[in-house]
């Protein structure tokens, strides 16, 4: 019997992420993805076909807190077509609140729309009737809190306000690339809210989270001693990076670097990185905006690969520019492949790399 798979793809608000942490509580294997608006919507729905094509599981592609547009609705109906047509066993949910979807909703069986809750509601109440679910004590409630906030209800005080609270330690949770690090991203934001819903019951519980926030932050990123929530975000993500060396390492005229995108704090964790790794030249991290931050460790000029990439500048261990005709992407093959066929194109008309200590 093939196992199941479920690819569960939501918005990055407090109710997108609160529609993943109701499916944890299903019986099923479960890749969650997480999008804005626009054309990482598209993006994220490709790699999901993607992964779809390259298992042998039966697939079921949820959408949750994301209205698609028409021409959205009607590719990925198609795409689903022709994955049945090659015999793979692939069905398709979408689970929405905003009339926005109005359009699809009356065009595909597939397109549930239902603007009188909000996506979490919708969400469990579809997950007790068709998944199973395993339903935690705190689950009712929390649901109503997200209920509450995500409608605007502000006559429900009392879900209302903790639901305030919970929205803010999500928009404020931004430790994390979701690009780079997208998995590690959704489970750190999951696993604060599963430890939001411990005080919901609380008396003054909205004040009560509140003044926990930066301990949960702190606990989740803790490994051994305590520290600042920088320092310990920071050991975490060099960790991460590390962990990723074979697939965002690039060659730069011999030189090894390190690819990271928009990870950010170039100083702290490109150098907390160079120190760990001693086996990299350089690593530079390109943000949305195509502009670049490089750092180096005594081994090579990133001013001098900065100047060449992108006419930057800066000094031999710290340098900037910006890429010209940068593309914003939402996944990182896609930068790689970017960056990539820059460093192609500048090594085949630039002169030797020189690289010269300082006295």
């Amino acid at each position: 019997m093939q196992n199941k798979t479920i690819h569960h793809l939501s918005h990055i608000d407090l109710d997108g992420y609160s529609c993943q942490l109701v499916m944890r509580y299903t019986p099923y294997n479960i890749v969650n993805y997480n999008a804005n608006y626009g054309a990482e919507v598209r993006q994220r729905l490709e790699q999901v076909l993607e992964n779809i094509k390259n298992s042998k599981d039966t697939a079921l592609i949820l959408i949750t807190d994301l209205n698609l547009t028409a021409d959205e609705s009607k590719w990925i109906h198609g795409e689903v077509a022709k994955l049945n047509e090659a015999k793979k066993d692939v069905k398709i949910t979408l689970l929405d609140h905003h009339g926005s979807g109005e359009e699809s909703a009356k065009k595909y069986e597939w397109y549930y729309l239902d603007t009188s809750r909000c996506a979490t509601k919708i969400t469990y109440d579809y997950a007790k009737e068709c998944f199973e679910l395993d339903e935690p004590s705190w689950m009712k409630k929390y649901v109503d809190v997200v209920n509450a906030v995500d409608l605007w209800k502000q006559e429900e005080y009392e879900n209302f306000e903790y639901g305030k609270v919970c929205m803010r330690l999500i928009t404020e949770s931004r430790e994390l690339n979701r690009v780079m690090f997208a998995n590690e991203d959704t489970e750190y934001k999951i696993s604060l809210l599963l430890q939001a819903t411990k005080y919901i019951d609380e008396k003054d519980a909205p004040i009560i989270l509140d003044e926990k926030i930066h301990l949960l932050k702190k606990e989740f990123f803790k490994k051994e001693k305590n520290d600042t929530l920088d320092n310990l975000a920071t050991s975490y993500i060099v960790n991460l990076l590390g962990k990723k060396r074979d697939q965002m390492t690039i060659y730069y005229k011999g030189y090894r670097g390190f690819l990271s995108y928009g990870v950010g704090n170039t100083s702290i964790i490109g150098n907390g990185f160079l120190l760990a790794y001693p086996e990299y030249d350089f690593i530079v991290d390109v943000s949305y905006r195509g502009t670049m931050s490089l750092r180096a460790n005594n081994q090579v000029s990133v001013s001098q690969i900065s100047k060449e990439w992108a006419n930057g500048g800066g000094h031999p261990n710290a340098a900037g520019g910006r890429i010209i005709g940068f593309k914003e992407q939402y996944r990182y093959d896609k930068v790689k492949k970017q960056i990539e066929q820059i460093i192609n194109n500048k090594e085949a008309v630039a002169g030797d790399l020189e690289y010269k200590k300082e006295d």
